[in-house]
């Protein structure tokens, strides 16, 4: 059961956000729980997020992972239903709110509206009514969660006698710290160098059009995108898949079979798009990546603008955060202040060894000169993802010691763990005790998962 505590209402929202956008399978209905029924595909859904968390964070699969998302699922159904018995505020307006907020994130990840629909295949109006129930729902279990766990607090000796009941030799030792943060400026082509590009490009799509070369020879000949060695410039696109830029993914898909794009630009370059096969939401493009040559100027000229940034941010004229809002290149960093993420345990904290991409090993070498508050002069870096030329300003915030965990350094995580036991217990007794109230069907597949069938024993025998 305590496995439902990493899994709460708030991050069942944003998971059901996104595997909306799956394709739906096989819809029969999986379970009922009172008025509610759960889908296979809800299930399938969210086993196609966790499967991509696992990949990113590189984890295994749980064995019982479909029991555990149903599990979690019944749960919040439960939590749903009785938050609406108690009319707990949720309002429309709230409602609204969840779903302009993702709509936003959808529309800076994708770049506008009109590309947001080409690759998801919805508009903003059916993105709205798509997604209108999984929020409310989900922000209805939240409330719920929120009423059993609010009232629950711990005190002090209770953080003590928790921690002293960690073997010694068990206690967590923590590496030094970090928060870093990085502003990022891409150098820009001259628009003579882009057209140049762009020129190139059309000529290849000419001598494609009257025959007189072929595609895939020229993207193996001429393409910059480093895995056209492997694969010839070739790959299957999802519309859902995040992984793409934007403008090439929407560019993909407005395509019909054989029909070749004109030059397309992305963070990478600019692209001659053909597609070769179009299945479902599958489409299979073949691509030649042209990029324009920056210069040394165009790089001198990007110093120049960012160590006007670092004078702005060093005076006091703005902080480190307004300054990565205001002018990185990097859309993504905006949502984070520019401050590098933990990919493992979430957050801000991360350790050096943890810094392992190409482009941190870099951050690395400096940390030596910096300290905490302090900000680096403008670097010159290759990017890990496009090879491009890049420049940026390293922040430095905070840095911790090498320690064994202790009450004095570590108090709040204890804390925090500590109360997080005690919310889960809560939870538990609350479910186990609300649960045989409500009538609950289950399909075969899930009678054998080891919590659902208690509960299923608790709901026979009421």
């Amino acid at each position: 059961m305590n496995k439902f505590l990493a899994f709460s209402a708030g991050v069942m929202l944003l998971g059901q956000f996104a595997s909306a956008q799956q394709r739906m399978i096989a819809d029969k209905i999986a379970a009922i729980v009172g008025d509610k029924i759960i889908l296979s595909s809800d299930v399938e859904g969210e086993l196609v997020n966790l499967e991509r968390q696992v990949q990113e964070n590189h984890a295994h699969m749980p064995p019982d992972a479909a029991c555990t998302i149903m599990q979690q699922i019944i749960a919040q159904k439960v939590m749903v239903i009785q938050a609406e018995r108690d009319s707990l505020p949720v309002s429309e307006s709230d409602v609204d709110g969840q779903i302009d907020n993702r709509i936003r994130y959808f529309e800076q990840l994708y770049g506008s509206k009109e590309k947001m629909k080409q690759v998801t295949g919805y508009s903003v109006y059916q993105l709205r009514e798509r997604f209108r129930q999984p929020i409310k729902e989900g922000l209805l279990a939240k409330a719920m969660q929120d009423k059993i766990t609010n009232a629950v607090k711990v005190t002090p000796s209770e953080v003590k006698k928790y921690f002293d009941g960690i073997p010694k030799d068990s206690l967590k030792f923590y590496e030094s710290e970090l928060e870093i943060g990085q502003l990022i400026i891409i150098p820009k082509a001259t628009k003579e160098m882009e057209q140049y590009t762009i020129d190139r490009l059309n000529e290849f799509k000419k001598e494609v059009q009257e025959k007189k070369a072929d595609f895939g020879r020229l993207a193996i000949l001429y393409s910059q995108d480093p895995g056209t060695k492997e694969n010839n410039g070739i790959y299957i696109l999802n519309r859902t898949d995040k992984q793409w830029d934007p403008e090439f993914l929407a560019a993909s898909f407005r395509l019909k079979e054989n029909e070749i794009s004109s030059p397309v630009k992305s963070q990478f370059g600019y692209h001659l798009i053909q597609c070769l096969k179009r299945q479902g939401d599958n489409i299979t493009v073949q691509h030649i990546l042209l990029k324009p040559n920056i210069g040394k100027s165009d790089i001198a000229a990007a110093k120049v603008r960012l160590d006007t940034i670092r004078q702005n941010i060093v005076s006091g004229k703005m902080t480190f955060s307004e300054a990565v809002i205001k002018y990185s290149d990097e859309q993504m960093s905006k949502f984070t202040g520019g401050m590098l993420q933990n990919n493992v345990g979430g957050g801000t904290l991360i350790t050096i060894d943890q810094l392992d991409r190409p482009s941190e090993r870099d951050i690395v070498l400096m940390l030596d000169t910096l300290k905490p508050g302090g900000l680096s002069a403008p670097v010159q870096y290759t990017d890990d993802e496009n090879g491009n030329t890049n420049l940026r300003i390293v922040y430095l915030k905070t840095r911790s010691n090498p320690h064994r965990e202790n009450l004095n350094d570590d108090y709040a995580r204890i804390q925090q763990r500590t109360l997080a036991i005690k919310q889960a217990d809560a939870r538990d007794k609350w479910l186990r005790e609300t649960i045989p109230t409500y009538y609950i069907h289950v399909d075969n597949d899930y009678k054998k998962c080891s919590t659902i069938a208690r509960w299923m024993g608790a709901v026979a025998q009421k």
